[in-house]
Parts: structure tokens; sequence; C-alpha cells
């Protein structure tokens, strides 16, 4: 017979968690601290009240069951439901922080852009639940939490149901911050989360509830029958009260259908589009439809999604090299374009070919890296070939601009900075080609009718009368959207503006002038025969020569360093006529034999565990769709013998830290081996596990946060028990065809099955003196997907033998 539970309190055991202290108290749930004694960590653990119906208990536990395989930086993560004895409970992730209620309480009104960015991570969490099927239907700021670092974090899904559920007549959730259709007992919809969500923003903004009574009852009626206002709030614009009206319209139908449209709106809010006085009364309307175009269109650079983070990342004071990298890693395109282009003899001169994007980041450092990034257009997947190669020539223009600004600086500091300046106040005119191809056909007929006139001043008019705003507008209103800082706005801006007479100093103002001069000169630079190419550069040192100090002279010597420049750089860029860009691997560098030698002490013998039918002809996976390996056995092999040759330079030459060797290990598997993700795990010696440290690849930091392989077994345990501990402890590297298989899944710890969800994976211990103190982990989708040739296991064994050797090099 099960003993009936008893009250919990301080010190009981509900499974194996030992209750520490009560966190809080709900209607049907009390909230505790406890200890894992298994895992050794400290956990939440919310016990349901066993006066509970079965039939309640059941569906609960079924449902949190599903919640659990959510995994997002903003959703407090669910670890186990459960039952002990006759007492359900589930567990999660203990978050230092606060509710959002608790802030609210004693805090007040939060700003308005603290509150619009605080909720869309609300709503990207929200966003995932609906994709996976599950409503929260119990979001309120108690069921908020915000973390150490101010992060929002989505808790409780302790109610949530399926979409597919069309159960009807159960009223779920909390009075105050259901919606009408909740209320009502309807079927769950997202809707009901959209709801729920402008509530709670609304409470942000006022800091109190829009819906409050002590009568419960009351509540839901009133929200059936009446319309929600937010009262007047300092602070708040008319934009804003209509989308915090428009997510609480008692109507579905004029709600947000999503969560994802109702974050989209908000981030749009954030991200205005320039004043009116910055042009034409229209201004607004065509920049946010552009921007909208860029946001469902991105193929154009990696700018239209990537821009952001990675201008984040490099004008941080607290980001890495190697979270930059990894933010270009995520493009394919972008990393083989950048590492053409720092193998170019401008960037190689000093010596070494560089096969990495860490290696390039550690060399050319953040500056440099981010104007380079910011600079790679792609272009090569177009299928229209002539818009193509007209966006070529608009990009050539942009480029031999941007280089003519940098040599006109020297070899300053700011040369960079002149670059980008110069090369983004072709901005307008790229976007336009790329998005709205037809009216930059007829803003070039306009101009072909009147040659004599053409000058910026000229073009940004006759781009407003088509455009309904200035190509110099287009860009600085998008230069804007994008966080750009003050000094490039103001580059674009500058365009066709008359130079001062006198002489500007260094600093800001001399860069803008700079950059306006460069773009004086670029179409002379590619097309202008040499006498008319002659009288240009005499009318620019007219033009700017005082402001630059700068004479005729001067220019032709700069402009004969830029041609030579233009070529070489173009043609790594893909943008010379006939290029095809990305289409093919990109430069190897350095194809040299793997050092010789075994860091890793006598490699054990890799065991392959895998099905019978894993691999198929030729050692493709069985069954894997066309084209999931998009790297060929000898493009990897190439990669990862030129990413080794880049280590070993590194490391003879003594230039990196070992953070940066190690990220460059990591990176080059990454890719040569076109894994979904890689991490590297190191001993904790306070717990004597290895534990994730950094990663690349999809969810790689979340997969961090939970790797742990204990390198002792607890007494007693069986050895084979945790299959990675068991890997570790032999120092065997060891490729994993099929996760799915009974053998495999069942010696999987349990946090894999939550974070990775990964159908293949390989393990690479890292030893020293027969003591295994760092692995190296990479996965994909797709179980069979991952099939090692002897060649390449021999290189990624090198690999991971540099990674040991990086430890014993800076010890």
């Amino acid at each position: 017979m099960i003993a009936a539970p008893v009250r919990p309190a301080a010190g009981h055991l509900v499974g194996r968690f030992r209750l520490k202290s009560e966190l809080g108290r709900g209607a049907q749930a009390t909230v505790w601290r406890a200890h894992d004694e298994r895992l050794d960590r400290d956990v939440a653990i919310k016990l349901l009240d066993p006066a509970a119906g079965s039939v309640a208990v059941n569906q609960w536990l079924h449902e949190a069951r599903a919640v659990s395989r959510l995994a997002h930086p903003h959703i407090v993560p669910l670890f186990e439901a459960d039952e002990a004895g006759e007492q359900p409970y589930l567990v999660f992730e203990l978050v230092a922080g606060r509710t959002l209620a608790e802030a609210l309480r004693n805090d007040g009104a939060m700003p308005a852009r603290d509150a619009v960015s605080m909720m869309l991570g609300v709503l990207d969490a929200l966003r995932l639940a609906h994709k996976h099927g599950i409503v929260h239907r119990d979001l309120k700021p108690s069921n908020i939490l915000i973390d150490g670092d101010g992060r929002a974090r989505v808790m409780d899904f302790g109610i949530a149901a399926r979409l597919a559920d069309r159960a009807t007549a159960l009223i779920v959730g909390t009075p105050g911050y259901m919606s009408p259709e909740a209320a009502r007992g309807d079927a769950p919809s997202a809707g009901m989360d959209v709801f729920a969500s402008g509530l709670v923003l609304a409470e942000m903004l006022s800091g109190k509830p829009l819906l409050r009574d002590n009568d419960p009852i009351q509540t839901l009626h009133r929200v059936q029958v009446e319309d929600l206002v937010l009262p007047a709030v300092d602070g708040v614009d008319d934009a804003l009260r209509g989308l915090v009206q428009r997510a609480v319209a008692r109507d579905p139908a004029r709600r947000f259908d999503s969560a994802q449209s109702m974050h989209e709106a908000l981030q749009r809010w954030l991200e205005p589009s320039p004043d009116a006085a910055e042009g034409a009364a229209g201004i607004n309307g065509t920049l946010d439809f552009l921007l909208r175009r860029m946001r469902h269109k991105s193929d154009f650079p990696a700018l239209s999604q990537s821009i952001v983070r990675i201008q984040r990342i490099a004008s941080s004071d607290t980001e890495s090299l190697g979270s930059l990298s990894a933010e270009i890693l995520k493009d394919v395109a972008l990393t083989n374009k950048l590492l053409r282009l720092v193998n170019t003899a401008h960037y190689t001169a000093s010596g070494g070919a560089i096969s990495t994007v860490s290696r390039a980041a550690a060399l050319v450092g953040f500056a440099g890296i981010r104007n380079m990034a910011l600079s790679l257009m792609l272009v090569e997947h177009m299928k229209d070939k002539a818009h193509a190669q007209r966006l070529r020539l608009e990009f050539r223009r942009a480029l031999a601009a941007g280089l003519f600004a940098s040599e006109l600086m020297g070899h300053s500091r700011d040369s960079e900075e002149a670059f980008l300046g110069a090369m983004l106040g072709n901005l307008g005119r790229l976007l336009t080609e790329y998005y709205l191809p037809e009216e930059a056909q007829a803003i070039r007929d306009q101009l072909a009718t009147d040659p004599s006139q053409a000058s910026a001043i000229h073009e940004d008019k006759v781009s407003a009368r088509v455009l309904g705003l200035g190509y110099r507008q287009l860009g600085l209103g998008v230069a804007r959207s994008w966080g750009l800082p003050e000094t490039l706005q103001r580059s674009i801006a500058s365009l066709g503006e008359k130079p001062p007479s006198h002489a500007v100093p260094a600093g800001p103002d001399r860069l803008r002038w700079v950059a306006a001069a460069a773009n004086e000169v670029a179409d002379g630079l590619l097309s202008d025969p040499a006498e008319q190419f002659k009288a240009r550069l005499h009318l620019l040192a007219e033009t700017h020569g005082h402001a630059l100090g700068l004479g005729a002279a001067d220019f032709r010597r700069v402009a004969d360093a830029t041609r030579e420049r233009i070529d070489e750089v173009g043609a790594a860029l893909g943008l010379v006529e006939g290029q095809g860009g990305a289409g093919g691997a990109e430069r190897a560098a350095g194809a040299n034999k793997a050092p010789a030698g075994n860091t890793n002490a006598g490699d054990a013998p890799t065991m392959v565990l895998a099905s019978p039918h894993a691999t198929g002809a030729g050692g493709e996976p069985a069954g894997a769709a066309e084209g999931v390996r998009r790297v060929t056995p000898e493009q990897a092999a190439e990669l990862m013998s030129g990413g080794i040759q880049d280590i070993t330079n590194a490391l003879a030459a003594d230039q990196v830290n070992l953070n940066t060797v190690l990220r460059m290990v990591l990176e080059v598997m990454y890719r040569a081996l076109d894994l979904q993700r890689v991490v590297l795990c190191l001993r904790d010696a306070k717990t004597d596990m290895l534990t994730g440290r950094f990663g690349l690849g999809d969810r790689a930091e979340l997969l961090c946060t939970e790797f742990r392989v204990p390198l002792k077994l607890p007494a007693g345990a069986a050895a084979g028990l945790d299959l990675m501990a068991a890997v570790c402890s032999r120092g065997a590297d060891t490729l994993i065809a099929d996760t799915g298989t009974e053998s495999i899944s069942k010696r999987l710890p349990s946090w894999y099955a939550r974070h990775a969800h990964a159908g293949t994976f390989v393990l690479l211990p890292m030893v020293m003196k027969g003591s295994p103190f760092g692995l190296i982990y990479g996965d994909r989708a797709a179980a069979g997907s991952l099939v090692l040739g002897e060649r390449e296991l021999s290189l990624i064994r090198t690999l991971r033998n540099q990674a040991v050797m990086a430890f014993r090099h800076a010890a």
C-alpha cells in the first residue's frame, strides 16, 4: 500500500529531491527550492496539491511532459514531470532573479522601450511554444521571471494545452489575464496567449493591471463584455497605445493573428523610421515598405537578418572575437567570401594563408572584421542573371568608393571607418537596385536624359521623384534601423552637400568628407577614359581639395593605388563579370599535411556504434535526403588540412591565446563536417564533471549550459550507465550513428534528450597524462548522416590533438 502524502516541509524527500525552502504558493501548487541529490544541483520543484483528482493529475503530467521539449533562452526549462508516491511534481531550472510581478510591485511602471524590449523576449518564447502546438494559457507577471541579466524567462507551463485539443467548457487560467474566449471555456488557441501578452504589456507600461476585481466571476464577465483600454501613460505614444489595444481586442479577428505578428509590430515600434523632416512626407511609408521587404526577402547580403547582430557584437565592449566569428559562421556564403577576401595579397602580405574565421578575427581585429562582414554583398543565388549583373556593377561601384576612401586615409586608424562610410554611401542605390529594380531602372533612364547634370545632388532629386525619397534619405533611414554608428550615418547624410572651404581636422567630420569625395570619383574609377578621368580628378581637387588638404596630384596617386586593389578585391568578392562568387570551396589555405605526432596519448580505437543499415552504398547516409551534406569528403579534407596548417602557424608563432586556438579548432570541425553544432567541454574541478564552455551552431549556447559528463560515477553505479562518461573514461573517439536505437538511447543522460535532439554525434575526448580533462562534441540532426572515412577521422583527431597541444602550450 502506498502511504498517503504528507504536507511537504524542509528536509523532506520528494523522489530524489530534498526540499530546502518554500519559494511560492498558489491555489493548486507550491514551489520549493530543492536539491537534486543525484546530479548535485539545486532546482525549483513544483508540488501539485495531492487533493487534485486523478484525471487532473494525469492531464497535468501529460501536458508537462510535452512542454519539457521546449528549449529557448526566454523559457525556464522543465527538467522532469513525475510522481513520488501520490505526490505529482514538476522540476524546473532554478533561476536567480525576481518575477515581473515583484518588479512592478516594488518599482512601478517601466519605461516604454524597456517594457517593449522585455515583451519581445516573452513573445519569442510563446512563438516557439505555438510552433510546437502548445498554448501557455496562464501568462501573467508572476509567471515571468527576470533573471540576473534582466532577461525575461517565461515559466510555469503547468496548465498548458495542445492547440489540437478541441475540448470545450473548460475554463483554465487566472482571472484578470484571460481572454474573452478563454473565459467562455473555448478550445485553446494561440490568440489566448496574445491577449494575455497585451494585458501584461499594458501592466508593464502603466504599473497596474487593466482588469482588477476582487470577484473572479465578475472579472470573467467583464472581459467578455467590456473593451479594455490602456489609460494615459507618460512616454507611451499613440503608435504603441494602438499596438496594445490591438493585442487586447475582444474580437480575436481584430487581434494580432500570432505571437510572431505582435513581435514584429513591437520590433518595428522599437526601430522607428527617420523623422519626416528628413525628406518628403511619404518617407515613412516608403522606408517601412522597404524594411518589410528586407525582412521577408533576405537574400541581399546577410544584411537584413545579420547586420544588426554583427553590428551589436562588433560595437560591444564586452563581446569577444569568438562571438563575432560565431555570428559570421552562421552564413556559409558570408564565411566563404570573408575568407577569400582576407586571403587577398593585401591581407596576407605579412605571410601565411588564413583558413578560419577565428584566425581572421584575431589578425584583422574587431573593426576590420565588422567592416568586411558588412561589405560582403551576396548576389550569386539570384535567378535573374541580368539583374544579378546589374547589382554586381552597383556593388563594384560601392567597393571602388570604399577603397578610394581607405587609400585617402593612408595607414591611419580611421582608414577602415572611411572605407565603410564611403561604401555605405551607396546603400540607398544598392537596396533600390535589389528590392525595387523597376524603380532603379526608371531613375537611371531619367538621369540618362541629361548626362551633364550628373551629380549626387541631381541623382538624389531624381530618386526622390521616383521613390518618394532620395537615395541618401533611404540609405540613412536603413542605417538607422540597423543601429549603425552616428559617424557612418553622417557619412551617408553628407553626400551631395557642398564641402567647406577650410581644412577639416582628423575626426568624424573629415571622415564624412572623405566619403563624399570617394563617391564622386567612384564611377570614373571604373569606366572613364584616361583624359575624362583626369578632368574628373581635377574637378574633385577643386571641390574637395581645400577641405581635405589635397591637390590633383594627391588624388591621382590615390586613384592609381585604388585601381590596383579594385580588381583583386573585386575578384575575391565575386564582383567581376563572369565570376560566380561563392560557387566552389573557398581558397585552400595551405593544404599541407597535418603535423605528425599524437598529443592525445595513444588514440584509442574508434568505437562506431551504428545500426547495421546506417550507411548506404559509397558510405553515404542511407535514406538521407539529397544534399543533406553540403561539404563533400574531398572538400572536408581540404578544409581541415588548411585549418590544421593555420592553427599550426598560430601555435608556432605564439600569436594567439588559448581560447582563440580552441575556437579555431571548433570552427574547422563545424565547417568541414557540416555539423549542426559543436561544443567544447572542460573539467570543472569543483564537481569533477566535464561541462560545456562554448560552442558553435544551432542552440550551442543553450546546450553548453546543460552539458555535464561525470568523470567519476557514483558508488555502485554501472560503468556503462552513462555512455558519455564511459567514452571519456576510456578515452575512446566515438561516433554514435543513431541515437534512436534502444541500446544507445537508454544510455544517454536525461539532459541530452531534452536539449540536444540530435540523431547522430561524435565524441572526441581530450586526454593528458592518461586522464580526460576535456571533450569535443559534434552532432547532426539526422540519424546516420555523419559518416567519417579514415582520412576525415585522422584529420579530426589531429585537430583534437592541436587543442590538447594548445593547453600544454598555455601551461
